[in-house]
Formats: structure tokens, C-alpha cells, sequence
């Protein structure tokens, strides 16, 4: 899905979109890109849309000061090419302007179906590192114009917590890069809140719900810039016993609200995702996320959209996703089989990856995977499946000889886009299709399995740090051969590759 900047170029009339109420990195992000299609001759728009223009003070003195243009905008003529930058095309806080092609550039989870143009880099710590990149790509140095190296770096640092969470390799580029000027970064940061706004969240933090058992907090802030949720949820997670909280605000169209999480057994975007189900949107990042109810859709639910109903809501939907999710640790799971049946998968022909045809041994890369991303090494006894509906998950080559054999036919990918690995060192992503080999099962052991009621969060073997989530109809597994290895298999893709033993 991978595409480079030049590629943009051959379109007449660009339009480039960041998220409803843009912070710094979409600002950033968008501004700069507009400025390398400037350069190139290409004519670009810079638009934002939903109810709210820019307000904060930071963001208005970052317009200003580096002289961006961008138009918050109700409507849209159909663009030749319409970008959104630090988001993706039919995101909940995204407005739906319709063009006749879409290239989407963020470095979010992937939270929905992505066009051919699409440049998603997960692991890193804005999308202003992203389009940082992509420029340097194109030969195309930031510091040639020094406003756009001010606002690239000003887009890192506040998406990563005044680079507190800087991790990949190429934030750290980026921030030691930039020949950003001084003088506006120090404006920029020691203008984050407005008189009001301190107030806001003051007030906010006196009336906070702390529940000491499940380590969780909810607070309800006064009418404010959806930016404010995010600083008021970043001081309320530094409070002791505080793991996880939401801190929202009632809007006349619905709640808009933040999530934030510093334990790896809950992901901000997943929490986020489970508040707003069948009510509106969320997602986000594994730590920092967000979403929105909408108004008719809570009132239709039952809830009377008045503040203590609401508060009662929010805090049994927070008290339902701990209640009722199961957490499971690979290597300490003891599998009562007597709740399980033995299967076998069915003989049918999928594909794999050497991973040590893709990189040196010792080599640290992401996977994604249908239940997100993974980390994993590459080493010699280390290979990828790739499976029945082009989803991708690692096995070792033990594993894989128990249960595969390789057949001589060439292999026929069977997905609409291309999987790859990411270097997590140099973040160079490696396409999977040109090393894949065909394979066929042979069943092997096979595995325990039972299907999932609820919600079911498995670390695996692979990566301790992220869980795989199951949900009703999903399928929990174990091996056979080894039961510490104990995984997630989605309803579907269960049905197609398993068959039960006749014992």
C-alpha cells in the first residue's frame, strides 16, 4: 500500500485534509506536504472540517507565526485527489468529503479499509515523522525552509508528550534533524492552555470518580477544545491508581471523549473503540485515544441525555469492559481441555516467509496482524504464514514442519493488498509476496480449541507486550504439541481451515 510524494504530482487539483479539530501534528503534517506539492509545481488546498474552527491558543500562534493557511471548511468541491494527513478517510472525527481518488498518510492503528495510496506507519510517533520521510525520499531536505522545520518538530513534540515517548529511530531523526527556530517552539509550548482553559480542567479535576479496585478514573470537563480532553486525561493517568481513565465532555451533538491507559493489559484504542460500539467512533493510538457518541444514537439506546444519566453510562460501559474481558498470559495458561475439542486443520494451500530471507538474524520487525501489530526477531527458525484470507501471523520452523509441508506450484496471494514486515531499526518496509513459498497443511497435531463467549485477551508467545483480542464467535487455541502456545483464531477464518478430530 506504500506510495511515494512524487506520486501525488500527477493530479491537477489537490486537496489536502487533516482530522476535525486539528492539533499541531495534522497541522504540521498537512503543511508541509502542501508545501512540497508547492515546490512541485502542483496547486494544493490545506482544509479541515467539523463544527469547531482552531481556537487554542498554541495552535493559533502556530498558524500565525508560520504563516499557515488552512480552511476549516462545511463543504467541498470533489477534488481530483483529496489526502488526509494524521487520520484516515471515513474515520469517525473525520468529515466525509467525497473526490475521485484518496491517498491517506497517519501513523495511527489502521481502524478502517484503506485506498491503494496509503502510507500508515503505526510505530511511529507522529505522522509529522512520516511526511519527514517521505520528503527525504524525494531528496527534499526540511531545513530549506525553516518554518517547516519548526512545525514538524513542534508535531513530534506534541505528539509525543514533549518527546517523552520517542522510540522509533526516526522520531529520534527528526527531532535532532529539525533547524527549528527557538523563539517559536518556546511561544508555542508555554501557551498550551489558555486562562479558561486552566480553569476547565481545574474544575474537571475536582469532581474526578476514581474506582480503587478496577484502577480506573472518569471525569466529566466543561464545554472546551477537544485538545483540553487529552492535557486533562494526561495529568489524571499521573495520579496513583489511576491505570486507565476517560475524561469526556457533553456536546450539543453528542460526547466527545479521551482515553488514556499506561498498562499493557488495556489499549487505549481498543478501550476507546468499545465505549463508542454501535453508539459513534473511537480509536486511537495504544496508550492515547479518543471517540464520540452521538447524540441520537445514546438517546435511542435508552439513556436520557442529561449529565448524571450520562455519567452513570459512561462508568457502566467503563465497568463492563474490565468486567467482562479475560485475560490470558501465554506460558501460564492452563488450558482445562475438558472445555476444549480437538481439531485438525484442512488440507488446503496457504503461503510462507523464511524471515531470515527478509533480514540478518537479530533483525527486530513489526508484523500487523488481523488483531494488530506484533514484534517479533528475525532468526533462522523463525517463519510467517501467510493464511486463507491474506492475514499473516508468525510460527516456528518446528511448528511449521509439523503442520505444512511445501508444495512446488508458485504461490497466489490471495488478498487485495500487499503484507509487509517494518524494520523497526530503519523502518524500511520489506514486502513478504516476492519470498513467499507455497505450502500445503497436513494437519499435524492440530490444536484444542473452543469458541469464545466475551471478550478474551491472549499475550502470546510472540509478543508479551500486546495482546490479541477474541471476541464472541472468535476461537481460542492451544497446540497440541505445545500448550503454552495459546492464540486467538477469528470466527471466520476458523471455520474455513478447521475441521474436528474423529477421536
Amino acid at each position: 500500500m506504500s506510495f511515494k510524494l512524487s506520486d501525488l504530482c500527477g493530479y491537477r487539483q489537490v486537496v489536502i485534509q487533516c482530522h476535525d479539530n486539528p492539533d499541531a501534528d495534522a497541522l504540521a503534517s498537512g503543511f508541509a506536504l502542501r508545501w512540497y506539492l508547492e515546490q512541485k509545481g502542483v496547486s494544493a488546498r490545506f482544509v479541515y472540517g467539523g463544527p469547531n474552527p482552531v481556537t487554542k491558543s498554541n495552535l493559533v500562534l502556530m498558524l500565525e507565526n508560520l504563516e499557515i493557511v488552512c480552511e476549516h471548511v462545511e463543504s467541498l468541491e470533489t477534488p481530483e485527489l483529496l489526502v488526509t494527513v494524521d487520520c484516515q478517510y471515513g474515520e469517525s472525527n473525520v468529515t466525509v468529503f467525497s473526490a475521485e481518488n484518496v491517498a491517506v498518510i497517519d501513523h495511527h492503528q489502521v481502524s478502517t479499509a484503506l485506498p491503494a495510496m496509503s502510507e500508515v506507519r503505526s510505530n511511529y510517533g507522529s505522522c509529522s515523522t512520516v511526511i519527514f520521510e517521505m520528503l527525504q525520499a524525494e531528496g527534499i531536505d526540511i531545513n530549506a525552509d525553516r518554518r517547516v522545520a519548526t512545525a514538524l518538530y513542534y508535531g513530534l513534540m506534541t505528539d509525543t508528550a514533549d518527546f517523552s515517548e520517542v522510540s522509533h529511530p526516526s522520531d529520534r531523526d527528526l527531532r535532532d534533524t529539525a533547524e527549528f527556530n527557538k523563539a517559536d517552539i518556546t511561544l508555542f509550548r508555554n501557551s498550551n492552555l489558555s486562562i479558561d482553559e486552566l480553569r476547565i480542567a481545574g474544575e474537571a479535576l475536582k469532581n474526578t470518580i476514581v474506582d480503587d479496585v478496577r484502577c480506573t478514573g472518569i471525569v466529566e470537563a466543561g464545554p472546551c477544545d477537544s485538545n483540553i480532553l487529552g492535557i486533562i486525561s494526561d495529568m489524571f493517568l499521573e495520579v496513583e491508581g489511576v491505570n486507565t481513565c476517560v475524561v469526556y465532555n457533553i456536546l450539543p451533538s453528542g460526547i466527545k471523549y479521551s482515553v488514556r491507559s499506561c498498562i499493557k493489559e488495556v489499549k487505549a484504542c481498543e478501550l476507546a473503540s468499545f465505549l463508542a460500539e454501535n453508539l459513534g467512533g473511537g480509536g486511537g493510538h495504544l496508550v492515547k485515544a479518543g471517540g464520540f457518541l452521538k447524540k441520537d444514537l445514546v438517546v435511542k439506546a435508552g439513556v436520557r441525555f442529561e449529565k448524571e444519566d450520562i455519567t452513570r453510562f459512561i462508568t457502566a460501559r467503563m465497568n463492563t469492559y474490565f468486567d467482562e474481558s479475560t485475560i490470558l498470559y501465554a506460558g501460564e495458561y492452563k488450558a482445562d481441555l475438558s472445555e476444549f475439542a480437538h481439531y485438525r486443520k484442512k488440507r488446503f494451500r496457504v503461503g510462507f516467509v523464511r524471515t531470515a530471507d527478509l533480514a540478518a538474524p537479530g533483525t527486530k520487525v513489526m508484523i500487523r496482524t488481523l488483531e494488530g501489530d506484533i514484534d517479533m526477531e528475525i532468526a533462522e527458525d523463525a517463519y510467517i504464514i501467510i493464511n486463507v484470507n491474506g492475514e499473516i501471523y508468525p510460527i516456528k520452523k518446528m511448528k511449521f514442519e509439523r503442520s505444512y509441508e511445501v508444495v512446488d506450484a508458485p504461490y497466489v496471494y490471495p488478498g487485495e493488498y500487499q503484507p509487509n514486515v517494518i524494520d523497526n531499526t530503519t523502518g524500511e518496509r520489506i514486502p513478504l509476496l516476492p519470498y513467499a513459498v507455497s505450502c500445503e497443511s497436513i494437519g499435524g497435531d492440530g490444536i484444542y480449541a473452543k469458541e469464545i463467549t466475551g471478550r478474551v485477551k491472549v499475550f502470546t508467545i510472540w509478543d508479551r507486550d500486546k495482546y490479541y483480542l477474541g471476541r464472541t464467535g472468535d476461537y481460542l487455541a492451544v497446540r497440541v504439541d505445545d500448550p503454552s502456545d495459546v492464540y486467538v483464531i477469528e470466527g471466520g477464518i476458523f471455520a474455513k481451515t478447521y475441521e474436528v478430530c474423529e477421536e
